[in-house]
């Protein structure tokens, strides 16, 4: 099979470019012939990124961002858009999976999620918009999930941080599209990463911690339909890939649901 290079020529910044779907994002469009900055509130992880990615590690630049702070979005970006010389494709990756009874969930740990997922999705965008408006083909790929739309107990505050991501998405690509700039979100499901597993490498994407006393009946119907099991990480990088690239250039303004048929 020949060797995709939709991004030869095109620069893109991913957030939580340190584990789990971020980093198979970056490491796809490095293969795909793009040059890439990867942050992440992770030393480490980024430090990761930079190996794994072997010889391509030339095109690629390591930025330590926290979405969730504002000041830190804003000089990261900067940091981001200055190194690629311009930005063409913004993928928001990074996140958060906190897992809880609802009537046991404090304020802080709620509104910490939206932080990071919701309001940090927002924060990366509003800096980028610049940039973006002077790209080749702009596009933006933000992640929803499954949870948005599905049930999936214990999570409400991902579930609404997710959903968020999923309705901004919407109207933020009707907004831009005079602009150009395209944007679309993935929803994934059923797919083993940092932050499914609990071997994220930063805070951005941590193991769910189920509660002790969980009724693993509710997650019966969570299973792939394609009876394959979950899926790596690198499945959703592929779909990111085509989304940001010239093959996407007629998708705005709606997501794209990852999950093996786990939700018919």
């Amino acid at each position: 099979m020949k060797q995709l290079t939709r991004y030869e020529g095109r620069r893109a910044l991913v957030t939580g470019g340190g584990s789990g779907i971020g980093q198979a994002t970056v490491l796809r469009m490095l293969a795909e012939g793009g040059t890439v900055v990867a942050a992440d509130i992770s030393e480490d992880g980024l430090k990761d990124t930079v190996v794994k990615a072997g010889e391509a590690a030339g095109r690629l630049t390591a930025v330590v961002i926290d979405v969730a702070d504002e000041t830190s979005v804003r000089d990261g970006v900067a940091r981001a858009v200055s190194a690629l010389g311009g930005l063409d494709v913004l993928v928001n990756a990074a996140g958060v999976l906190r897992s809880s009874h609802a009537h046991e969930t404090s304020l802080a740990a709620f509104e910490q999620v939206l932080r990071v997922n919701l309001t940090g999705t927002f924060l990366v965008i509003r800096e980028a918009i610049p940039a973006l408006r002077e790209g080749d083909g702009p596009a933006v790929v933000n992640f929803s999930s499954t949870s948005a739309t599905f049930a999936h107990p214990y999570m409400a505050a991902y579930a609404a941080s997710k959903g968020g991501i999923q309705s901004m998405t919407h109207a933020l690509a009707a907004e831009y599209a005079k602009d150009g700039i395209r944007f679309t979100a993935v929803q994934p499901g059923s797919i083993s990463s940092g932050m499914t597993d609990g071997s994220g490498a930063s805070r951005q994407s941590v193991g769910p911690g189920l509660p002790e006393d969980t009724d693993w009946s509710l997650f019966a119907k969570l299973s792939p339909a394609l009876g394959q099991g979950f899926a790596g990480p690198e499945t959703v990088a592929g779909v990111v890939a085509m989304l940001g690239s010239e093959d996407g250039r007629f998708i705005t303004g709606t997501e794209i649901r990852i999950d093996g048929g786990t939700h018919f």
